[in-house]
C-alpha cells in the first residue's frame, strides 16, 4: 500500500512531518520519492491522453464543418431545382453536424480545464519531488557523517588501537631501561683533578722520551 492515495494527498503532504514520525527516515524518504515519481508519470500520461483526445475532437470538428458546408451547398442546389423538401432535409443534416460540433467544442473546453488542473498538479508535484530529493540528500549526508563518526570512534577507542598504544608503551619502557643502563655505567667514577691530569701529561712525556732514546740506541747498534 502506498503512502499516498492520490495526487492531492501528495500535494497536501508535509514531508517533514512524515519523516519525523518515521522509524527509518531513509527508507521512508525513498518510498515517498518513489510514489511521487510514479504519480508524476501517471499524471503526465493522463495529460498526454487528454491532449490526444482534444486533437482527435478538433479533427472531427473540422470534418463536421466541411460536412456542414456540403449540406448547405446541397440545400442550395435543391432549392434551385424547386425541391424544397430536399433542401429542408439537407438543412436538417447540416444542423445535426452543427450540433455535434457544438457538443465537441464543449467537451474540448472541459478537457482544457482538466489540462490546466493537470499542469498545476504537475508543477506542484515537481516542487514536492524536489523538496523530497533535497531531504533525501540531507538525510544521506547525515547518515554518512554519523557512520564516519562511529567508525572513527571504533578506530580510536577500539581494542586494536589500544593494543598498538600498549606496544608503544612497552617499546618506550625498553628504551628507558637501555638509557638507564648507560647512565648507570658511568656512576661511581670521580672526575680527575687538575694535578692528576698534569701528572698524566708528564708521564706521557717521559714515555715519549724513553721511546725516542730506545730508537736511537737501536739505530746505533744497527
Amino acid at each position: 500500500m502506498g503512502i499516498f492515495s492520490r495526487t492531492r494527498d501528495i500535494i497536501a503532504a508535509n514531508v517533514t512531518d512524515l519523516l519525523d514520525k518515521a522509524e527509518d527516515p531513509a527508507k521512508m524518504i525513498r518510498m515517498i520519492i518513489l510514489e511521487m515519481e510514479e504519480t508524476l508519470v501517471e499524471v503526465r500520461a493522463s495529460a498526454a491522453r487528454t491532449i490526444a483526445d482534444q486533437k482527435e475532437m478538433r479533427r472531427h470538428i473540422a470534418r463536421l464543418e466541411k460536412l456542414q458546408e456540403s449540406w448547405t451547398e446541397k440545400a442550395e442546389l435543391a432549392l434551385s431545382k424547386d425541391r424544397e423538401d430536399l433542401a429542408k432535409a439537407a438543412l436538417v443534416e447540416r444542423q445535426k453536424a452543427a450540433d455535434m460540433c457544438e457538443q465537441l467544442g464543449e467537451e474540448i473546453a472541459v478537457l482544457d480545464e482538466a489540462l490546466q488542473a493537470s499542469e498545476a498538479d504537475i508543477q506542484k508535484l515537481q516542487t514536492k519531488l524536489r523538496e523530497a530529493r533535497a531531504r533525501q540528500n540531507s538525510i544521506q549526508t547525515r547518515l554518512e557523517s554519523a557512520n564516519n563518526r562511529a567508525r572513527l570512534r571504533e578506530v580510536t577507542n577500539g581494542s586494536r588501537m589500544q593494543d598498538a598504544f600498549s606496544r608503544f608503551d612497552v617499546m618506550e619502557r625498553r628504551v628507558d631501561l637501555a638509557e638507564g643502563r648507560a647512565d648507570a655505567a658511568g656512576m661511581g667514577s670521580e672526575p680527575k683533578t687538575l694535578e692528576e691530569e698534569i701528572a698524566e701529561l708528564r708521564s706521557s712525556d717521559k714515555v715519549d722520551a724513553e721511546l725516542a732514546a730506545l730508537k736511537q740506541r737501536m739505530a746505533k747498534k744497527g
